[in-house]
């Protein structure tokens, strides 16, 4: 049960009980107030009688105790009603993502339209890597009866063809755990995907001769891309580079993406999982994380942009708190904690476009 359905169960009780607080523990949502007649109680239990959800009613010192504890169900993955608005995001995203990845194989698509197909590769990959993301996150805020919208893909006239996709929670989250699911889900899924897109895509991708050689996009190399170029290339000399395939390029932005959602600042995904390790220690550490973009920026301006974009969108590097902030977390959430700080070492990229 998610809040605003445990909402609308309350408005159901209009006249009858006045909630002056609510809550959840995690699965159960609880509500306390005042009874507005003598048979409040009794008139509780007819009204929500033929709920699947179990209730129970308790009045003490003139106050109503009411306790909902949900049906244990499997989570339904079926998708709600798709808004016009993401479906026409998501579309427009599909065109400019495919003449990003036609404009990479030489297409001009203004005097060859036809040639939008060539970038089928690109635009699939990309797509792939940023929804399997986003769903990460969608299926545990179901999972934590988190009310989230479906994803919103944003397109953008970029040499990539968009600025990404999020959803949006439109609920509180009041565990520590559920937190650090949410927030982690997302970059876990979007590696799993993209680190074998990676792989397909250097399997097709060429080695060329670097002397003598200019123009081009230099992309900077991630502990993750360095091992995987090796394995694929064994041997290759400091005269040579490679030319990425498209699917290739679209994992190497998907490891990016991974990594920046990572950082521990604000409501990044790494943020979430920081502040659900770290608890009250966890505002130092988004400053330092703030502050270290600065030294990076003279490395690579892209990070200055990026801290900019932080502080613009988010406003501060803190985290909106949680209930059990001084809680511990289980040893399966430690786990997943650090798993995401793994892949964000193994994904770090210093110089993420050095030219």
């Amino acid at each position: 049960m998610t809040e605003q359905e445990f909402k609308a169960l309350l408005m159901t009780l209009d006249g009858v009980f006045l909630p002056r607080q609510i809550g959840s523990n995690g699965t159960d949502w609880i509500a306390v107030g005042k009874p507005l007649s003598e048979d409040a109680v009794d008139r509780i239990h007819t009204l929500t009688n033929r709920s699947p959800d179990s209730i129970s009613v308790d009045e003490s010192n003139g106050e109503i105790y009411l306790r909902v504890v949900p049906e244990d169900k499997p989570i339904v993955l079926r998708l709600p009603k798709i808004p016009p608005l993401h479906l026409v995001l998501f579309l427009l995203t599909i065109f400019t993502t495919l003449a990003a990845g036609a404009l990479m194989e030489g297409v001009n698509i203004l005097s060859n339209p036809a040639g939008l197909a060539k970038g089928i590769p690109f635009s699939v990959t990309l797509l792939l890597i940023l929804g399997t993301h986003e769903f990460g996150h969608y299926y545990f805020a179901r999972k934590h009866h988190v009310d989230a919208t479906l994803p919103y893909f944003i397109p953008a006239p970029t040499f990539i063809g968009t600025f990404g996709a999020f959803i949006k929670i439109k609920s509180p989250i009041y565990r520590k755990s559920a937190l650090l699911q949410i927030g982690a889900a997302g970059p876990i899924a979007g590696f799993i995907v993209a680190v074998p897109a990676l792989l397909i895509g250097l399997s097709l991708s060429t080695v060329i001769t670097t002397s003598g050689l200019e123009g081009g996009m230099q992309l900077g190399d991630s502990l993750l891309m360095k091992m995987l170029t090796a394995l694929v290339f064994p041997g290759l000399t400091d005269q040579q580079d490679i030319l990425l395939h498209p699917i290739a390029f679209a994992g190497w932005i998907g490891l990016l993406v991974t990594m920046l959602n990572l950082l521990p600042i604000g409501q990044l995904d790494g943020g979430h999982v920081a502040y659900a390790m770290l608890g009250r220690r966890y505002g130092r550490v988004a400053r330092l994380a703030l502050l270290a973009l600065l030294p990076l920026g003279l490395l690579s301006l892209n990070w200055i942009v990026w801290g900019a974009l932080i502080l613009l969108l988010m406003r501060t590097p803190d985290h909106p708190p949680v209930i059990d902030v001084d809680g511990p977390l289980n040893s399966r959430d430690r786990k997943i904690g650090y798993i995401c700080l793994a892949i964000f070492i193994l994904c770090f990229i210093p110089a993420p476009f050095p030219g």
